[in-house]
């Protein structure tokens, strides 16, 4: 625990808007060590990350308190993250619900105030040509249809909130020569199937004219993409979300879940909350003993993020940053970059595999490595802020917002991959359409099957198959990295 080294300003514990009342403040400190595959709850009451997100979003709104006492409600959203709070929002505009949410910590503790706020038009870790590989032309088409919507109901959601977008499209960024064929064969795929304007762009344009990524062999990019601040956005749906009259209950862990006639009751430290309906939404932060539905479906992966002190003009020069669009490479574990509005770069890609060894200085400094071999003018620059979190990623790749028993009226919306910034909007769209039960058109796989289980073992609801799942992400890992690198 002690190699854990926080950079920048520690984040004030709560604060809010003149005349409010405060935001919950922490009651643990921030564990940097948590593991979501280890551990029986992700806390109560935890203080935030210490990401450049939460340091420079302002006061967190204020929410509604920890649960102190026993609360009937008409439904019920577990986790404040994006995908709650715009599930939340939906019920309550669209459908008059007012739903109550739980948080075992913060507000938005998890995954959304440490992603690297790149909202892309996907969802899931697949490509399209795969999409047409297992689903089919036409599933592929609806597919796509759903992200294009997704982003058009994205950009909509935020029009109100001031999270410093970055507007303009993605661009993905050949790391080898021998990526460029894909790229190639995917951009025609997109223009002549999917009527979705991608473009090749080679190496020395990227390098030139948009950024100086020093490992830009070439590029594809596509017009739908936009950077934004994720502490800002959350903190945005929230306000948003108590406008509307939506509940709000941090540091109320779900202990324990028990459903009867229908019934369900789920116990926090401070009373028993009873619900009609329930909605899953924890991502990557999901506990394998909060429902045995969810038990051992997700794979969370780390992922590490940090944030440079402000460029000056001349390396700004030097690194030739031509655009603030959202950047990605093509390994396999991508890096994802941008410059900021404050002219800050941040990048991230893969960290640790197992929780504990997250705060080890190894994986922050191999990060820095990695900014400096894309951008050597860099070499040396201060690092203000470092932190890592946890991504939500299913067996198949792809997301799923999905009600698995029909005769009980428990719903989930996860398994994003990391694409979950843009997404989570529209799967809070479609998690509410389930909850209030408007989903005759939610036909697509991701909507109408479970989150797989990796194979037969998983299904065994023992935690000694942890170490197991551990030691094969440890193997893939290396193959990965052998592949990426290769000439």
């Amino acid at each position: 625990m002690e190699a854990f080294v926080q950079h920048g300003a520690r984040p004030t514990a709560a604060g809010t808007e003149s005349g409010q009342q405060q935001a919950t403040p922490p009651s643990q400190p921030y564990d940097p060590a948590y593991d979501p595959l280890v551990s029986a709850t992700p806390g109560r009451g935890r203080e935030y990350a210490p990401t450049y997100w939460v340091a420079t979003a302002g006061e967190p709104p204020e929410d509604d308190g920890p649960v102190m006492g026993d609360i009937d409600a008409d439904v019920v959203i577990v986790g404040s993250g994006f995908t709650g709070l715009t599930t939340a929002i939906v019920l309550a505009e669209k459908y008059g619900i007012k739903a109550t949410i739980l948080e075992a910590n913060r507000v938005s503790w998890g995954c959304s105030t440490r992603n690297g706020g790149q909202a892309q038009c996907a969802s899931g870790r697949l490509k399209r040509s795969q999409w047409i590989e297992r689903y089919g032309l036409q599933t592929a088409l609806g597919l796509h249809r759903e992200c294009v919507e997704g982003m058009e109901n994205f950009k909509a959601l935020i029009k109100d909130i001031e999270c410093d977008p970055q507007p303009g499209g993605h661009l993905y960024i050949a790391h080898r020569d021998r990526m460029m064929p894909g790229l190639e064969k995917e951009a025609r795929l997109l223009r002549e199937t999917f009527n979705y304007d991608a473009r090749i762009l080679d190496g020395a344009t990227v390098r030139n004219e948009w950024v100086g990524d020093e490992e830009a062999c070439g590029a594809l990019h596509e017009p739908e993409g936009i950077g934004v601040h994720p502490g800002k956005l959350a903190f945005g749906y929230l306000r948003k979300a108590r406008r509307l009259g939506v509940k709000i209950h941090p540091a109320s862990p779900v202990e324990s879940w028990e459903t009867r006639n229908g019934v369900h009751y789920l116990k926090t430290p401070g009373g028993v909350v009873k619900a009609r309906s329930v909605g899953m939404a924890t991502g990557g932060y999901t506990s394998g003993k909060m429902h045995s539905e969810l038990r051992n479906r997700l794979m969370p992966v780390l992922s590490n993020s940090l944030v440079t002190r402000p460029l000056t003009p001349q390396e700004i020069e030097a690194t030739r940053f031509h655009t603030t669009q959202v950047l990605t490479d093509t390994r396999v574990l991508r890096h994802y970059y941008r410059l900021l509005p404050d002219n800050r770069v941040q990048i991230g890609s893969r960290s640790a595999v197992a929780g504990k060894d997250a705060p080890k200085a190894q994986y922050e400094n191999q990060l820095i490595a990695d900014l400096h071999r894309k951008f050597p003018a860099l070499t040396g620059i201060e690092v203000d802020y470092s932190w890592w979190g946890w991504v939500d990623v299913s067996h198949d790749m792809m997301p799923r917002i999905h009600q698995p028993d029909p005769r009980q009226s428990i719903y989930y919306a996860m398994g994003y991959g990391g694409n979950g910034v843009m997404y989570s909007a529209q799967a809070g769209k479609r998690l509410a359409q389930w909850i209030a039960k408007d989903a005759a058109d939610l036909v697509l796989p991701i909507f109408q099957s479970r989150l797989p289980y990796p194979n037969v073992l998983e299904k065994i609801e023992s935690p000694i198959f942890a170490p197991f799942r551990r030691t094969g992400q440890r193997c893939l890992y290396r193959w990965y990295a052998m592949k990426d690198e290769a000439k």
